[in-house]
């Protein structure tokens, strides 16, 4: 581990070192400081991504629950 990795404390909802809180309280380790500040950010634009992305949304049309058309296969 390098001391120039920073994490974002879940628990404190601050940024903070290597001997910070444990790693299963925070998110990272990130590059930066400022880098760790944007962790809350970056999940809610990934899950936002990740919620739109029809390769991951089991409701999307053509997810295995019927036609591309999204009717139910009976």
């Amino acid at each position: 581990m390098s001391d120039s990795e920073y994490w974002y404390c879940l628990t404190h909802k601050t940024v903070e070192g290597h001997d910070g809180c444990r790693n299963s309280d925070r998110l990272g380790p990130y590059s930066s400081a400022e880098e760790a500040g944007r962790a809350l950010e970056k999940v809610e634009e990934r899950n936002e991504e990740w919620d739109n992305d029809p390769k991951w949304n089991d409701d999307a049309p053509g997810s295995g629950d019927g036609p591309v058309d999204g009717t139910p296969d009976n």
